[in-house]
């Protein structure tokens, strides 16, 4: 019998892969869902590509590229090598092994395999305890307008480097799609505590996500506390075009910005030690949404760890309010030891 979660995460790649493995060592094993991003799967060579939930696989599984936050440690490129020299497209990355897990997913979706029993297999083999969520099983494609014209993510991220300017962004193949009964299932337990919002790309990791009909609420109705870290410092994401998109979109790129963004589905927002000045704070407490301050930048593992410790005891001051009649009370959230959870 599988342990019962307790804390669920929403995720994109790099950056909530770091938040996801400090959750992981922080709970017991199997107490954590990744409920990831698959907006940025993408057709490539005939192939299936899950960028973020590959990352999150490998980041948990221990054998990520230390330095790039993506693809396997120690990897070889032959396949590429061979593809340059017979001119095919080489401007997205696939190691030899990752290749493996391409060619198998492809597969196994052809023989109409759900992507979530597939990533599950998967996860089990690279011995992750954790669980690995796909937001969906229907393919769902994040699509950028630009002054380029429409691109789908890969093509604006990796093969034009995030340099056309940005629109508006949509979410083919949202409205079709539905929640897996695995996530609903996870959302109506009374095992869980805690939800966490990793500091993703709102737009382009989580925003996806909560496109899926009926998630948002689902989230919601789940009565425990929603907790997001803010990906920004001093108004700059560590990595990736957050800031680019928002100052060509028009939105200051601030951690009001990002409360102001997640109105209506998070009760807490953690933020990094420069933005916690007074005038920040005052505006942050006038959204009525629970702040915490930590460091929230991620070389090491025990950042890692501190972050998700501090993410944890943010959503337990949530609790010990709502339980202590400052709000509505969760009916099956007994208050989280953030070191300790379950």
């Amino acid at each position: 019998m599988k342990p019962a979660i307790k804390v669920l995460a929403l995720s994109g790649g790099v950056g909530g892969a770091k938040l996801a493995l400090g959750l992981s060592r922080l709970v017991e094993p199997g107490e954590l869902a990744i409920l990831v991003n698959t907006g940025d799967d993408f057709e490539h060579l005939g192939l299936r590509i899950c960028p973020d939930l590959d990352t999150v696989l490998y980041t948990l599984a221990g054998v990520v590229h230390p330095e790039q936050g993506w693809g396997r440690a120690d990897e070889s490129f032959g396949f590429m090598d061979e593809l340059r020299r017979q001119g095919g497209p080489d401007w997205f990355l696939l190691g030899d092994r990752d290749l493996v897990l391409h060619v198998e997913r492809t597969r196994r979706l052809a023989e109409g395999e759900r992507l979530t029993q597939i990533m599950s297999e998967f996860a089990s083999r690279f011995g992750v305890a954790s669980r690995l969520l796909p937001m969906s099983d229907a393919p769902i494609s994040t699509l950028l307008e630009t002054d380029a014209g429409a691109l789908e993510f890969q093509h604006y991220f990796v093969r034009l480097r995030s340099i056309p300017k940005v629109q508006k962004l949509h979410y083919a193949g949202a409205a079709q799609a539905r929640p897996t009964d695995e996530v609903l299932d996870l959302l109506r337990s009374r095992s869980l505590e805690a939800i966490i919002v990793c500091p993703s790309n709102p737009y382009l990791s989580i925003d996806p996500i909560l496109a899926v009909p009926g998630l948002r609420m689902a989230l919601r109705a789940a009565r425990v506390p929603i907790v997001a870290v803010s990906p920004l410092i001093a108004g700059r994401a560590i990595k990736g075009p957050t800031t680019k998109i928002m100052n060509e979109l028009g939105i200051a790129a601030d951690a009001l910005a990002i409360a102001r963004h997640y109105s209506g589905l998070i009760d807490g927002l953690l933020v990094d030690e420069i933005d916690a000045n007074a005038e920040t704070l005052r505006a942050l407490a006038q959204t009525g949404i629970r702040v915490g301050v930590t460091r929230t930048l991620m070389k090491t593992l025990d950042d890692r760890e501190r972050v998700a410790d501090a993410a944890l005891a943010l959503a337990a001051e949530v609790a010990s309010a709502r339980g202590a009649g400052t709000g509505t009370a969760y009916p099956s959230a007994a208050p989280i030891d953030a070191r300790s959870v379950g």
